[in-house]
């Protein structure tokens, strides 16, 4: 396994000129990206309907196709399932990276061709091995076993001759040879589709690896540790895996899990961590830094052409579109992508903030549908994630999960966000906590501070406090466990906040 390490970071650091080259001449990068999309797709349907072979700029482009939400696609997508081809996209599309979301219960099926799988998804792979070595160039990584906690596949009721499934086992069911050397479990086990059967056996195997890395969702992989100590009976999971170095996360913000994977999970300062960002659509970010919490390099090479409206503008009939080269640092935008498997100016839900122009560096601040905006307060998920951090950080506490929404305003009593947050450690005092909470918003969000004047609108928030394990048996009921299902922070209604309360009584019940 020596050699194998020894080769592999041979081979990742060979690559990293391609990376330099794109962070270099990001616009022309793009640009090369975007007549690529549109030479392949001009004699597709969707191509030949906005006679994409006349197009002669960016702006034409922009002028001519909509942008569409996943219900716009959905009749090209459908046709797409029941077996037509050319239809999106010129490649015949076999695969299906199914996702319910986190703010929409209806699952989405999104195209996943041959190109995306190759030029996008696996690049990331590939990436995201490049930088793992540049950050650490003395790395033995590739001595042990890499574990993923993916998701499982199935047969498309509409064709059988195609595939759907969570994108990490489109991944997985596709990746080379070489990849699979230096994963594990092996593919029977990670496309186990009984979750709780899955963990199990997982467990069972892993824990006799020589596991080095991980790359998984913080949630899910925090279940999966704690089957593993409970079979192995170590107290530290480093104790199983003595030499552990990298976890790679995404899905969801890590802001929240930080102290406990730190102190708790990976107690040791040669864990690293590094965050992706890899969506059933594309793999569309990479920590390039492992310093610069929180941040990711967009890539820019991967088949996808990108375009971003301020979150301002996101409910105008016509909103403005405006490409890489046009946007400002610290601004909230929603994504646009146009991509290699066909999905054409889609507004994926998700928000950011750039932080760097060079390279292009961004942070998620959240989701376009998943905020909390009964009162005018536009508390996004960037803000809850900041304000429940700082409330741990003040008051000793760890948290496992939690969700937030709205108490409505009612025979002229004012209202009041509600949160439900299951803990691993509570706080030492409960009410500092609460006050931490709340300051927190009041100072990072001026609207929510307004509505706060004098309790006038908004009381202060009331805090339900639920038994561990609460989120994975609401998430189970649901029929939402797996790696690409997160629980929602935040809603605009109490859709999710009753759901939750419904099923198990509060430990506790908290307001300022």
């Amino acid at each position: 396994m020596d050699l194998l390490n020894e080769t592999l970071v041979w081979l990742m650091k060979r690559r990293l000129p391609r990376i330099q080259a794109f962070m270099n001449r990001p616009m022309d990068t793009q640009e090369v990206v975007f007549w690529q999309l549109i030479q392949s797709a001009k004699g597709t349907e969707w191509g030949k309907k906005y006679d994409y072979r006349s197009i002669a700029s960016i702006r034409d482009f922009q002028q001519r196709v909509p942008i569409s939400a996943y219900e716009d696609l959905f009749p090209y997508i459908d046709r797409i399932m029941k077996g037509e081809q050319n239809i999106l996209w010129h490649s015949n599309i076999q695969f299906f990276s199914k996702s319910s979301g986190t703010t929409n219960a209806r699952s989405k099926f999104i195209p996943v061709s041959k190109e995306s799988l190759e030029d996008c998804h696996f690049m990331g792979g590939k990436d995201m091995m490049t930088l793992l070595v540049e950050n650490k160039p003395d790395t033995e990584v590739f001595s042990g076993k890499g574990l993923s906690i993916g998701g499982s596949l199935s047969s498309n009721q509409l064709n059988s001759r195609s595939l759907m499934g969570d994108v990490s086992a489109v991944v997985m069911k596709n990746l080379p040879v070489w990849a699979q050397l230096i994963r594990t479990p092996s593919l029977d086990v990670a496309l186990m589709d009984i979750w709780e059967e899955k963990i199990q056996k997982m467990a069972e195997v892993t824990s006799q690896e020589n596991v080095t890395s991980i790359l998984g969702v913080p949630t899910w992989t925090l279940v999966l540790i704690d089957k593993i100590l409970e079979i192995t009976g170590k107290s530290n999971i480093l104790e199983v895996w003595p030499n552990f170095e990298f976890f790679i996360h995404g899905a969801v913000a890590f802001q929240p899990y930080r102290e406990m994977f730190h102190n708790k999970v990976f107690p040791s300062s040669s864990v690293n961590y590094l965050e992706i960002y890899n969506a059933s659509e594309g793999f569309f970010g990479v920590q390039d830094d492992i310093s610069r919490h929180d941040e990711m390099m967009l890539m820019l090479d991967y088949g996808i052409f990108y375009e971003f409206i301020a979150i301002e503008d996101l409910d105008n009939e016509q909103p403005k579109a405006v490409t890489l080269g046009e946007v400002e640092l610290g601004k909230n935008y929603a994504i646009v992508i146009s991509t290699n498997a066909g999905l054409w100016r889609y507004k994926i839900g998700d928000t950011i903030k750039f932080t760097t122009k060079n390279p292009y560096r961004f942070k998620i601040s959240g989701r376009t549908k998943q905020f909390i905006n009964a009162f005018g307060e536009e508390v996004i998920v960037e803000n809850a994630d900041s304000a429940i951090t700082k409330a741990c950080e003040a008051t000793g506490a760890i948290i496992n999960d939690y969700t937030a929404g709205p108490v409505y305003m009612d025979d002229g009593q004012s209202g009041c966000h509600e949160w439900i947050i299951e803990f691993d450690r509570e706080p030492d005092n409960q009410a500092t906590f609460n006050q931490v909470l709340d300051e927190t918003l009041r100072a990072i969000n001026s609207d929510y501070d307004a509505k706060r004047y004098k309790d006038m609108v908004l009381t202060p928030p009331k805090i339900n406090i639920v038994p561990r394990e609460t989120f994975y048996a609401w998430m189970r009921s649901k029929g939402k466990l797996g790696g690409q299902h997160k629980v929602p922070r935040l809603s605009n209604s109490r859709e999710y906040l009753d759901s939750v309360l419904s099923m198990t009584p509060q430990k506790h019940i908290f307001s300022i």
